[in-house]
């Protein structure tokens, strides 16, 4: 019986969505020039980029009535994981906090919102690092009034003391007047910072890596999104994520333990 209401609740979710989503995709496709994609690909030896295309593609209900399926709500803050109408477990999460900003050089604007509609488990990882799109840089740079600068590979940044910053191998480094050189590090409010600049670290280097910002383990839904755990767990039950659905790490973990790739999302 739970499938009526199930079947409902996709087609609405689905129709009612479908243009919102799509603007939302195009412009965060476009303001990392699908950089993110393209980098889960390389590291994922030749898993396929995601594309809303795909997402779509994928929208009709499962087949298996009887199979266990996520429940976001935005406005109450809180997941559920179920089977038919039995709640198998439940847990306060965070969402995305609404907020804009302007993309620099451009009038186009990101909303940092979490996506309604039907999505799948595409994968499943455990201690996963983030790494930050070219927004994050942008976020950072305005929030400290700091200048931006794009590191690429084999065109090393000239500084004023006269040292330079390049990439040796994965990593990024100062290398000094006299030669030497010296990896930098990077973390989450913590980017590289020269002559009043962020530095934005090249795809693949371990500067353009944070771990522990996604928490202990991750559900991956595409674009970017996912269901992770967080070492902030104060922001639980709050709207303040960039789109993804925040956890406590050990309610994270408890749902990894028990959902598989394939299980609808639903998140309304």
């Amino acid at each position: 019986m739970a499938l009526v209401p199930m079947l409902a609740i996709t087609a609405w979710l689905t129709v009612s969505t479908v243009r919102l989503r799509f603007e939302r995709d195009v412009a965060r496709m476009v303001f990392n020039d699908n950089s993110e994609s393209i980098e889960q690909a390389i590291l994922q030896a030749g898993a396929g980029a995601d594309s809303l295309r795909t997402e779509l593609a994928e929208s009709a209900p499962p087949v298996d009535a009887n199979a266990p399926y996520l429940v976001v709500s935005i406005a109450d803050r809180r997941v559920w994981y179920k089977q038919g109408d039995s709640v198998l477990f439940t847990a306060p999460v965070a969402t995305g906090s609404g907020r804009q900003m302007v993309v620099k050089g451009s009038t186009r604007v990101m909303r940092f919102e979490t996506p309604r509609g039907r999505l799948v488990v595409q994968r499943r990882d455990s201690a996963p690092a983030w790494i930050p799109p070219d927004w994050h840089y942008q976020e950072q740079a305005n929030k400290r009034g700091l200048g931006l600068v794009q590191l690429v590979r084999g065109v090393p940044i000239k500084l004023k003391d006269g040292s330079s910053i390049t990439v040796q191998g994965n990593d990024v480094v100062r290398l000094g007047s006299d030669g030497n050189a010296r990896p930098l590090s990077a973390s989450d409010g913590r980017e590289i910072v020269a002559d009043g600049r962020i530095v934005i670290p090249p795809f693949g280097t371990n500067q353009r890596k944070y771990p522990d910002v996604l928490g202990t383990r991750r559900l991956y839904l595409g674009d970017g999104y996912a269901l992770h755990g967080t070492n902030n767990p104060k922001s639980v039950g709050q709207a303040v994520s960039h789109g993804c659905v925040r956890l406590r790490n050990e309610d994270i973990e408890t749902l990894y333990n028990q959902v598989s790739v394939g299980t609808a999302v639903y998140i309304y």
